[in-house]
C-alpha cells in the first residue's frame, strides 16, 4: 500500500542557502508513514512539469514563503497547483504568512497558513487531512472554511531538541553546492532571537524567545554530514548563533574532539563578541571559525538606541579587535535611510565603515537602505501605506531599493561611498586594481565623491548585476 505523498516547494530565488525550513517540516513527517518531496524552482529546469508529475494524488502542497519577490512565484505555482487539482490543500508556511496568517489567506489559491515553527503543525495538519477531520484547534495555523478565515491560537516557541535530526537526503546536497560554487553546506542549530531591534520581525514571529539544540546532538549530526557530504565549510544559518557563550564552547569543542575539519561561519551579536575573551575566540577560531557576520546597523549612538539595537560603538570595535587579531574574518551589515535620520547620523555610519574596513583586509561592509519590514516595531509607527495584497508584496524589495526618506543626493553620496569603499582597502594584484585602490582611499579619507569619474567608467567596462 502506497503511503500518502506530501510536496513541498521553495520558490524561485537568487541565491542557493539550501531550504533548511522545508527540510525542517519534512523530516517531521513519519518517514513510515508519508512519503515527501521538495521541490526547489532554483534547481528545476522545468519546474511546471515536475509538479504534474507530483501533484496527482499528493495530500497537500506545502510552500514556503518569504516576504518579496519570492511571493509572486509562490502565487504562480498555487495557482498551477489548483489549476491541476481544484481540491489540492495549498499550505503556505515560513515568514509572510507568519506575519500576515489571514490576510494571506484572501488568495484563493492559499487554503492553510503556519505561523512560525512548523515543525509540529505540518504533521498534524496532514493527520487531519487523512481522517477528513477539520483543521480548527491545531495551534499557529489559520485556514479556510467556506467563506470564514479562522485563525487557531498562536504556538509557543518549541524546544529543537524534541523535533528529528533533518534529513539532508531529501535535497540534492552535491547540487546546492555545485550552484554556490563550493562545497559549503547549510545547517541550523537554533530558532528565535532573544533581542527587541524595532526594525526586525523576528521578535513579532518569536516573541524574542530562543531555542538550540544540544552541543552533543549538533556534534553528532554535523560528523554524520560531514562524513557523508565532505563540505569544506559549515554555514549556520542561526539568527543568533552566539546566544549562550558557553554553549557555542561547547560546539566548538565537538569540532575538534571529533576531528572534524572544516571551516564554518556564524552570526555574532557586538555586544556577543565584547564580552567574548581572546581565549574563547582562540579556541572558536582553531576549530575552524572563519567568519561572523556582526550586524551594526548603524555607526551613531543615538540612532542605535532608536532602533533599540542595545549595542555600543565600542563594542562594534572591541569585536572588531579581537577577529582581527585572531585573524577571523567579518561581514558588518550597515543600514541608512531610517526614517527622519540625521545627516550626522549617516556621516558617521559612513566613518565607523571606513574604521572598520581599515583594521582588516579580511573585513567587508554591506550597505542597505531602510525599508520597513512588515510586522516589526518600525513599520507599524510609519505613516504611509504598506503593500495591501499579495501581488503588492511580490514588488517589495527591501534590499536593493530606498525609502522616501533618502533624497535623491543623499542616495547618490552613497552610492558612490559604496563603489568607493569597495575597493579602498581591497587587495589590489593588478596595476589598474593597485590605481584604482589609490583613488578610492583618497575619496574615502576626503569623502570627496564628485565627479565620479573611476565609478562610471568600470560600470562601462562591468555593469552592476541587477536582483530580480
Amino acid at each position: 500500500m502506497s503511503k500518502p505523498k506530501v510536496v513541498l516547494y521553495n520558490p524561485d530565488a537568487v541565491f542557493y542557502t539550501m531550504p533548511l525550513g522545508l527540510l525542517a517540516v519534512a523530516s517531521a513527517l513519519d518517514a513510515k508513514k508519508y512519503d515527501v518531496v521538495i521541490v526547489d524552482a532554483r534547481l528545476e529546469s522545468d519546474v511546471d512539469g515536475r509538479l504534474r508529475r507530483e501533484l496527482p494524488g499528493a495530500l497537500l502542497f506545502g510552500i514556503t514563503v518569504l516576504t518579496g519577490a519570492p511571493i509572486r512565484d509562490a502565487l504562480r505555482v498555487s495557482r498551477f497547483a489548483k489549476s491541476l487539482r481544484a481540491d489540492l490543500p495549498v499550505v503556505w508556511g515560513g515568514w509572510h504568512p507568519s506575519l500576515f496568517p489571514t490576510k494571506t489567506l484572501e488568495a484563493s489559491c492559499v487554503d492553510v497558513t503556519v505561523q512560525g515553527q512548523g515543525e509540529s503543525s505540518l504533521p498534524e495538519i496532514s493527520r487531519r487531512l487523512e481522517s477528513g477531520e477539520s483543521f480548527e484547534g491545531i495551534p499557529g495555523t489559520c485556514f479556510r472554511e467556506g467563506d470564514h478565515v479562522i485563525q487557531n491560537p498562536p504556538r509557543a516557541l518549541e524546544d529543537m531538541n524534541s523535533f528529528p535530526v533533518h534529513r539532508y537526503e531529501l535535497i540534492d546536497v552535491k547540487r546546492y553546492m555545485k550552484l554556490k560554487g563550493f562545497r559549503q553546506l547549510d545547517y541550523v542549530g537554533s530558532t528565535g532571537c532573544n533581542f527587541r531591534c524595532n526594525f526586525c520581525a523576528d521578535p513579532f514571529v518569536f516573541e524574542r524567545k530562543w531555542s538550540g539544540l544540544e552541543p552533543k546532538r549538533m556534534g553528532e549530526e554535523i560528523e554524520a554530514l560531514w562524513r557523508r557530504y565532505s563540505f569544506q565549510e559549515l554555514a549556520f544559518q542561526d539568527e543568533t548563533f552566539f546566544t549562550h557563550r558557553p554553549r557555542v564552547m561547547q560546539i566548538a569543542d565537538e569540532i575538534l574532539t571529533r576531528e572534524l575539519r572544516f571551516q564554518w561561519t556564524a552570526t555574532m551579536r557586538a555586544d556577543q563578541g565584547s564580552r567574548m575573551p581572546d581565549e574563547e575566540f582562540a579556541l572558536c577560531k582553531r576549530s575552524g571559525l572563519e567568519l561572523v557576520l556582526v550586524g551594526v546597523e548603524s555607526g551613531n549612538p543615538e540612532m542605535l538606541e532608536q532602533i533599540a539595537k542595545d549595542i555600543t560603538i565600542d563594542q562594534v570595535i572591541d569585536t572588531a579587535e579581537k577577529c582581527a587579531r585572531q585573524g577571523i574574518s567579518i561581514r558588518f551589515p550597515f543600514i541608512v535611510g531610517f526614517p527622519d535620520e540625521s545627516e550626522a547620523s549617516v556621516t558617521d555610519t559612513l566613518g565607523l565603515i571606513k574604521r572598520l574596513q581599515a583594521m582588516s583586509p579580511s573585513f567587508r561592509t554591506e550597505l542597505f537602505y531602510y525599508k520597513p519590514y512588515p510586522g516589526s516595531p518600525m513599520a507599524s509607527s510609519i505613516d504611509g501605506d504598506l503593500p495591501n495584497t499579495l501581488e503588492q508584496w511580490a514588488d517589495f524589495d527591501y534590499v536593493d531599493s530606498r525609502g522616501p526618506w533618502v533624497s535623491n543626493t543623499k542616495y547618490r553620496t552613497i552610492e558612490r561611498f559604496k563603489f568607493y569603499s569597495r575597493f579602498a582597502w581591497s587587495d589590489a594584484p593588478s596595476p589598474i586594481r593597485r590605481a584604482l585602490r589609490a583613488v578610492s582611499r583618497w575619496r574615502c579619507d576626503l569623502d570627496f565623491y564628485d565627479f565620479p569619474l573611476e565609478k562610471t567608467l568600470a560600470e562601462v567596462v562591468r555593469p552592476p548585476k541587477k536582483l530580480s
